[in-house]
């Protein structure tokens, strides 16, 4: 009855960056070795650009701390923050800016280098062992200028099924999730050499400018000064040598701001404008619950997805320098509210004359502009972000989900309720109904809840809802063990969209079909490289002994290919981890192992890459070195039911009973519907008791009712238990629904024979011996238990 290690459920962890990462090295208006030349070099033609992008929000999107910046950025003789056992608080000492940490009455001050942000927040950067930059924990709230807990505003506030909240816990400080190397990724620097080095875990950081250049984005500039002035003023030459932006499409515009403005996980380390997005990122949609089911923002998601959700951008040539200009400024600033409202009447002008119609409010000095109902502004962290989906308030969704609304965000001393009434009674028709009804469908799916299988497949099929929601739900549908869905995916290999294209790739992990495979390697041919990444991933774990010589080198090179994005992030723990896992997926157990413990050498404390190095561990034989790496993971993480599971399990396999029982116990703790501990936990118990086996044993089948040895183990206890009436009356309930389940067809003829019926259990057989005529061992096997009970 004791149950193998089961394999470990492997999966790709998408890591989201936005910008990296020590100190600048050069002369800014030099040309160096890689054509860059500075910002400086672009005042001599463009001075007018220059002085508006040095003091933008893209220009100082990282600056050094000098006198100036602490009397005129930061307000000081603040009281103390108290954090992790310790106090903080922002002091001035000559002309630099420290964060003292008072702990034990010995005190600490920690010298801040750089401050980035300014917009809402300023964060601060203090030197770090091995070349990093570490993230103070205090930050500062520009707009009410105050210092605050900068871990504890990272907290992310989840509504469970009830509606009620539950929190995250917050990182330390110290954590390397706040290292501004690993973690910020280039986005308030520029022209960033990253400089990591695995062997030591330590960096040698460069970048030419702070700040977000001009270069960013329109790449390399001395060619380009060059021939300018070789061309003498007033004449321009016929090849500028550089990134032209104005002559972009759409797409190129929105590609050229979504790496620093999306929740995404590059796939490249060499974007430049102009390239398409979907061959060098990767874009998270709502199977991450950092997104509210319908799709508003919840933990820091940037603007990137909530625009792929916009019907103004899918259905006109808008883009984001439609309104903001290059520098990050928003185009339509004003407080005339005809002025500001342009941002949307130079399109929809049918709204200009019917304001108060439209609206239903009176046009006064406190009147909402389109932006405050289709962009509402929400917070995270302290900083300010608004929705980009453009949809309109859904109060309906706030009370079915608890993602916000513009009513209640304005009206903060009104309800949900009153705003869903007030919006109900202002419109014929229900336009919330369908965003209820998609993010229920991706509610459920979270949950793991199928029984709307068929909508969520109608979503995909019809791809109805847009390219996010059908994205979500295929990402969702893996843990979906339903073949229903294998057709549905199938055909998304061919959707216009690359996202989704992707997605239904990925999504076919697992599918050995002939026709799977068919399309797999038609997508391993597709035009974007995301979609042939994805295809490389499940191409991977099929039998490539069954390939032909032409379907061998194209797996090959994509899988090189895949291999290769996997590093993009050569500093970042999860880009081994992942590796590791496809290593482990192709059977490669000892390539996985190395990349886990490369995974480990980065970050010690991840908890999946010791799970997963565990199991491999276990696996080769070497059980005490898998053991010492759950139970790094359960230092790590006392109450990770992953690591728990494991660990109960590999105590079990060592005949270590004591230990096993309390890791499973802990594991039931955090999850009830557990079906792997309550399980094995019911076997351990039932050489003890009984009653406590029937009791895990049924919490067991309860939680995996279409698993028919769980109900098998179930009876199995019952009938021990001196409860045979139930045992059989289940075990007649499972063979019923499960006509195959040999196990359950011998349990119940054994408990037949016990009473004595040696007819009822021929009967039994025979039936069973009709289910299983395509089965020559089980018919074997039934004849002989028939011919040895007509013996008796």
């Amino acid at each position: 009855m004791k149950q193998p290690v089961p394999r470990i459920l492997l999966y790709l962890v998408l890591i989201f960056f936005t910008a990296c990462v020590s100190k600048p090295s050069g002369d800014e208006t030099q040309v160096s070795e890689d054509n860059y030349s500075g910002s400086a070099s672009c005042i001599e033609c463009h001075e007018r650009f220059y002085k508006l992008w040095a003091p933008s929000y893209h220009g100082k999107a990282m600056q050094p701390i000098t006198s100036e910046f602490i009397q005129t950025e930061v307000m000081l003789d603040q009281p103390a923050i108290a954090m992790e056992g310790a106090s903080y608080l922002a002091i001035k000492k000559d002309t630099s800016l420290y964060i003292r940490e008072i702990k034990n009455g010995e005190t600490q001050d920690y010298e801040v280098l750089w401050a980035l942000g300014g917009k809402n927040v300023y964060y601060f950067l203090t030197p770090w062992e091995g070349g990093r930059l570490q993230t103070l924990p205090l930050a500062y709230d520009v707009n009410t200028k105050q210092w605050y807990n900068n871990p504890e505003s990272a907290i992310r506030h989840f509504p469970n099924t009830s509606g009620a909240e539950m929190e995250d816990e917050a990182l330390s400080w110290r954590d390397r999730q706040y290292t501004f190397n690993t973690s910020c990724y280039a986005c308030h620097v520029s022209q960033l050499e990253n400089n990591f080095d695995l062997a030591t875990n330590t960096y040698e950081t460069h970048w030419k400018e702070a700040g977000i250049n001009c270069e960013t984005c329109h790449g390399p500039s001395g060619e380009h000064v060059r021939v300018c002035r070789e061309a003498g003023e007033g004449n321009v030459p016929s090849d500028l040598k550089i990134i032209v932006t104005s002559t972009f499409t759409p797409e190129q515009h929105n590609a050229s701001c979504a790496p620093c403005h999306a929740k995404m996980r590059p796939i490249t380390s060499s974007y430049m404008p102009g390239d398409r997005y979907f061959d060098n990122y990767d874009l998270i949609t709502l199977e991450n619950t950092d997104f509210y089911p319908d799709g508003r923002d919840l933990g820091e998601n940037y603007t990137m997805t909530g625009w792929h959700m916009n019907s103004c951008q899918q259905e006109s040539e808008m883009h984001c320098v439609t309104c903001h200009t290059s520098s990050g400024r928003y185009r339509f600033k004003s407080d005339d509210l005809v002025e500001a409202n342009k941002a949307c009447t130079s399109c929809h002008e049918e709204k200009t004359d019917g304001y108060e119609q439209h609206t239903h409010h009176p046009i006064n000095k406190n009147s909402p502009k389109c932006i405050d109902c289709h962009m509402p502004r929400t917070r995270f962290g302290n900083m300010v972000r608004s929705d980009h989906s453009f949809r309109p308030p859904m109060p309906a969704a706030s009370l079915e989900f608890g993602s916000p609304n513009a009513c209640t965000i304005c009206h903060s001393d009104k309800t949900d309720q009153w705003a869903n009434r007030k919006v109900s009674q202002w419109k014929d028709r229900d336009y919330q109904k369908e965003t209820l009804f998609i993010g229920g469908l991706i509610a459920d799916a979270r949950q793991g809840n199928w029984k709307q299988l068929d909508a969520m497949l109608d979503g995909i099929r019809t791809n109805k809802y847009g390219e996010i929601f059908t994205t979500s739900l295929i990402r969702l549908l893996s843990t979906c063990d339903n073949q229903k869905k294998w057709p549905i995916l199938i055909d998304a290999v061919h959707v216009e969209s690359p996202l989704v294209r992707s997605a239904a790739a990925y999504g076919l992990l697992g599918n050995t079909s002939d026709e799977a495979k068919k399309v797999l390697f038609q997508a391993a041919k597709d035009d974007y490289r995301l979609v042939r990444l994805a295809a490389a991933q499940s191409l991977a774990v099929l039998n490539q002994q069954e390939y032909t010589a032409e379907q061998l080198a194209l797996f090959r090179q994509v899988n090189n290919e895949y291999e290769e994005s996997l590093v993009t992030r050569p500093d970042d723990w999860s880009s081994y981890y992942n590796l590791g896992n496809h290593y482990q997926n192709m059977g490669n157990f000892d390539d996985a192992l190395g990349a886990y413990e490369n995974s480990l050498k980065i970050y010690p404390e991840a908890i999946l890459p010791l799970v997963n190095s565990s199991f491999l561990y276990s696996v080769s034989g070497n059980q005490q070195k898998a053991a010492t790496r759950l139970e790094q993971a359960l230092v790590a993480e006392p109450r990770n039911e992953a690591a728990n599971l494991n660990y109960g399990l590999l105590m079990a396999e060592m005949n270590r009973m004591a230990e096993a029982e309390t890791a499973l116990r802990t594991v039931l703790e955090v999850n009830e519907e557990n079906t792997t501990a309550a399980y094995n936990l019911s076997v351990i118990v039932s050489r003890r008791d009984l009653d406590e086996a029937c009791r895990l044993s049924k919490q067991a089948m309860d939680a995996s009712p279409e698993d028919p040895k769980l109900s098998y183990t179930h009876a199995y206890f019952l009938n021990q238990n001196k409860q045979r009436k139930k045992a059989v009356e289940l075990l007649e309930k499972t063979i019923k629904a499960f006509p195959d389940h040999l196990s359950s067809v011998f349990l119940l003829g054994n408990i037949y024979l016990e009473g004595g019926n040696k007819g009822k259990v021929i009967d039994l057989y025979v039936n069973a011996s009709r289910h299983l005529q395509n089965n020559p061992q089980a018919q074997y096997q039934l004849q002989n238990e028939i011919e040895r009970v007509k013996a008796l």
